[in-house]
């Protein structure tokens, strides 16, 4: 009897032991998760938007546009550490997601601000892009009851080509390229929205519909 309780307080130890060396792995990672370099970076461009917002409605142009800049240069600074350092996260991911849903519904508002006669004149390509970047979140939202991080290429380049011709359009030198980016936005969203549609649960980083479709298959 005494050599069966010695048994079971050394299981019980050594549970205790291995329980404990399991809840600080978690936290390890919970932690690896949360805190790195590129999800503060990611947090800075959110932190951005108030900025943004005060030099828009003190009609300041100019620290906007720098301001702007700055803004863009973190959401391609975020993603090139995570990949260079390892550190590609699904927190990151969401994170990312979250501060270029913030920053880009800051940009719409800001140029209404900034520049209503000219928002008027483009208006229809200007809510055509508003909706692009807005219906995908929306419908996403609805079926998963959080915001898509897909990240996909269309995205990427529909974002590359609308920042470009933003900043034309509102430092009045061309117009006509924000009305080709908002072509490549309505593509962009339509992928994005089919990806939804498509697979059944939510995940992030779906590069392409056809990388849902792919998943869509080998889960049926």
């Amino acid at each position: 009897m005494l050599l069966n309780r010695l048994v079971n307080d050394r299981e019980r130890h050594r549970y205790s032991k291995t329980w404990r060396r399991y809840k600080v792995i978690m936290m390890t990672h919970a932690k690896d998760q949360i805190v790195n370099l590129p999800n503060l970076i990611s947090l800075i461009r959110i932190l951005m938007a108030p900025v943004l917002f005060y030099f828009a409605l003190t009609q300041q142009p100019y620290w906007y546009m720098g301001a702007l800049l700055f803004a863009v240069f973190t959401d391609v600074l975020d993603g090139f550490l995570a990949r260079t350092l390892n550190q590609i996260t699904e927190m990151g991911s969401r994170l990312d997601s979250w501060g270029d849903f913030i920053i880009y519904s800051t940009m719409a508002i800001c140029a209404w601000i900034l520049w209503p006669e000219i928002i008027q004149r483009e208006k229809f390509y200007f809510i055509l892009i508003v909706l692009s970047f807005t219906l995908p979140v929306l419908i996403g939202f609805i079926k998963f009851h959080t915001v898509s991080s897909y990240h996909t290429w269309s995205v990427k380049l529909a974002v590359a080509i609308t920042v470009a011709s933003y900043i034309l359009l509102f430092t009045e030198l061309l117009d006509w390229p924000f009305r080709v980016a908002a072509i490549f936005c309505l593509y962009a969203a339509m992928e994005e929205i089919a990806i939804t549609l498509l697979i059944q649960h939510e995940l992030v980083d779906v590069r392409t519909v056809w990388q849902a479709l792919k998943y869509k298959k080998n889960n049926q």
